[in-house]
């Protein structure tokens, strides 16, 4: 981090000034904790006036930014880099075309997070397992990035309504009782709890749709329907 970067901080009221002694400003063990606590939410994807906000509602409303993206999180994200390509999608090479376009789409779907200097973020190993399993199918990696952009966008709107249900249901009547302390432990309980319950949820109906949309190309295929 920069000299720059701290001073910004300080200015945005994220960080405490440091203590002057002459023309000196000596930094101590609470503002590399505050600096790698911003880091840490900016990675998670919080912008720099949502982290003043946050930090400014004590170390509670910290804590429970930082749970609501562990309790969302599958833990498997890596750094790999441009070169690494063909063992994220076997048998291309960046330098190729297609290549390209698939690194683009990748990055576009979110799947990939450019870090700079040829870096990538995976943020989803699995998801990337998924598609190498597609491809020894037959089935080219466009094509199956094509598909999880399809599908991204319904699963978004699934996403919503479950967190949604959680902000009317559970944060909203914690909110208007004006953040209770002994509440706190309630409401990070009930959002580890809704990570299992949602996935299970999604994994259940989309057997559901599966079935149903398998039976029905079946009937079509069949002159049934």
């Amino acid at each position: 981090m920069t000299v720059r970067n701290i001073r910004e901080h300080q200015s945005r009221g994220l960080l405490p000034a440091p203590t002057v002694r002459g023309r000196v400003g000596y930094y101590g063990p609470e503002h590399l904790a505050r600096l790698e606590q911003i880091k840490r939410l900016q990675a998670d994807g919080f912008t720099l006036e949502s982290i003043r906000r946050m930090l400014g509602g004590g170390a509670e409303f910290t804590s429970f930014a930082a749970a609501v993206h562990q309790a969302f999180d599958d833990g498997e994200r890596r750094v790999v880099r441009l070169e690494d390509i063909h063992t994220l999608f076997p048998g291309l090479d960046e330098d190729t075309e297609d290549g390209a376009a698939v690194l683009e789409a990748a990055v576009d779907l979110g799947l990939l997070r450019p870090l700079g200097n040829g870096r990538y973020e995976e943020r989803s190993p699995r998801l990337t397992r998924i598609g190498a399993e597609l491809m020894a199918l037959g089935i080219p990696p466009a094509s199956a990035l094509k598909a999880a952009s399809e599908a991204r966008t319904h699963v978004q709107a699934v996403a919503r309504a479950f967190v949604q249900l959680y902000m009317d249901q559970i944060w909203a009547p914690f909110e208007a009782a004006g953040y209770p302390a002994d509440a706190w432990p309630d409401i990070l309980s009930g959002l580890d709890r809704l990570r299992p319950l949602a996935l299970d949820s999604v994994l259940a109906l989309m057997r559901m749709a599966l079935d149903e949309a398998a039976t029905t190309l079946i009937e079509e295929r069949a002159g049934l329907r």
